[in-house]
């Protein structure tokens, strides 16, 4: 299910970041796209207040980024997303707003808080890889006797 995102909202309830830092929408984005590719979903998130830095676009492959701009509000952008969208039900929406909450809830769509999708956003990989086992010398030595036997 790919990920419709209240960016500012999500910023507000992430660990380690804060609405008043300069950077915070970038640092969101890096976060974002590290947690899509390890999930191998798609996301889109939206923020308030037009784009920073003029005319860069933030958007690749696994994550759209979106700047609402004045007079629309982030909120209202998703939830016209939310009217728009062909299948709605396959959406999650990451928000902690009640009003796109309950949006997203007529749309159909998935709702998850933005405490709890930073929680996971910042748990990293869930899966580790097991370790591998090492052979001692004498394993190796005994292995390649074994292997060098004639077969009868």
């Amino acid at each position: 299910m790919p990920y419709l995102i209240d960016g500012h909202n999500l910023i507000g309830k992430t660990p380690g970041m804060r609405l008043d830092d300069p950077d915070d929408e970038r640092k969101l984005v890096v976060a974002l796209r590290a947690f899509l590719v390890r999930r191998r979903k798609k996301g889109t998130v939206v923020f308030d207040n037009g784009q920073p830095g003029g005319s860069a676009n933030w958007s690749n492959n696994v994550l759209q980024v979106v700047f609402a701009r004045a007079p629309v509000s982030a909120d209202s952008l998703i939830r016209q997303r939310l009217a728009r969208e062909k299948n709605p039900r396959g959406l999650v929406v990451v928000t902690s707003d009640q009003a796109v909450a309950q949006a997203a809830q007529a749309a159909h769509a998935s709702v998850q808080s933005s405490a709890v999708f930073a929680h996971e956003m910042l748990a990293g990989p869930s899966r580790s890889r097991p370790k591998e086992a090492v052979l001692t010398a004498d394993e190796i030595e005994a292995w390649e006797k074994e292997f060098k036997k004639p077969r009868g």
